[in-house]
């Protein structure tokens, strides 16, 4: 029977092995393409100016207009869905904590709005500007965006503050602090670096989808200075690039991507750093 445990134990280690070498593998190999054919095509003039006439052609210009209208989208976004993800968040924890079936009925929900197609998002705010007779712009995109990603930042931070010790819990009460005392004064400061964490996931969804806001922020050459006006991410002037029947345009699709990648790739490293620093700092009872 021991030999049998030994040997399951070894198969399944292996399986472990094998499974990680092939997601590095394959996170590598991505990597390595957008770099190998977007890197030669990258340069200041693409990153410092905007579209020019006949950029779509191949002629000059670059994608500051998409870098810009990513950042406005994906910060906005962020701000509005940590307005409502937070108080939600702490409310799971601190007032639903003794209804048990009620808490894990909005888990459930929560995961089900977590596993939509960002595109299904993408078709209901489309059909919330028809109805309200908005066009494609920047705050519809910003709407569409935020909806997608409250669901991947609550139940994010619901997991952080599960951590919270029972008995930090329970002190603060027996203290004479109210329940949204120990909400804001307790829970966050020990979930800090957590809550960091879970909003920089948010934030790297949010910048790096093309099909929620494929509908709803339109696309557009220039900066935009309000947002009533169509703005371009850095998803769509992929996607539209690779579209182009012209070789050197397709290029500039994978440099594009390229700064994507970067930006992915450091909020990543920085959610990883504040997930590491929330460990070392946790009380436990």
């Amino acid at each position: 029977m021991k030999y049998f445990r030994y040997k399951e134990e070894k198969i399944f280690r292996v399986l472990m092995l094998v499974s990680t070498l092939f997601i590095v593998l394959a996170l590598a190999i991505i990597i390595f393409s957008i770099l190998y054919k977007g890197l030669p095509m990258l340069s200041w003039e693409m990153i410092s100016q905007t579209p020019k006439g006949g950029f779509y052609l191949g002629k000059e210009g670059g994608i500051l207009n998409a870098i810009i209208g990513s950042f406005y989208l994906s910060v906005c976004s962020t701000l509005l869905a940590l307005f409502v993800s937070l108080p939600l968040a702490l409310f799971m924890n601190i007032y639903l904590k003794r209804y048990k079936f009620v808490l894990n009925t909005v888990r459930f929900f929560l995961d089900l709005l977590w596993g939509v197609p960002s595109i299904v998002y993408g078709a209901f705010g489309f059909i919330i500007m028809i109805h309200f007779g908005l066009r494609a712009s920047l705050l519809a995109g910003i709407i569409t965006v935020t909806l997608f990603i409250i669901p991947i930042m609550v139940r994010a931070m619901d997991e952080v503050f599960k951590t919270v010790p029972v008995g930090l819990y329970e002190a603060s009460l027996s203290l004479g602090s109210t329940r949204s005392e120990t909400a804001y004064r307790v829970f966050l400061r020990q979930c800090y670096p957590g809550i960091i964490t879970a909003v920089l996931l948010a934030f790297g969804r949010g910048i790096g989808d093309a099909a929620s806001v494929l509908f709803t922020t339109g696309f557009t050459d220039h900066i935009p200075v309000s947002l009533m006006q169509p703005t371009a991410t850095l998803p769509l002037a992929i996607f539209f690039q690779l579209g182009a029947p012209i070789a050197e345009v397709q290029e500039r699709a994978y440099a594009a991507a390229a700064i994507l990648t970067f930006f992915i790739l450091i909020i990543s490293i920085l959610a990883r750093l504040s997930s590491g620093k929330f460990q070392r700092n946790k009380i436990n009872f």
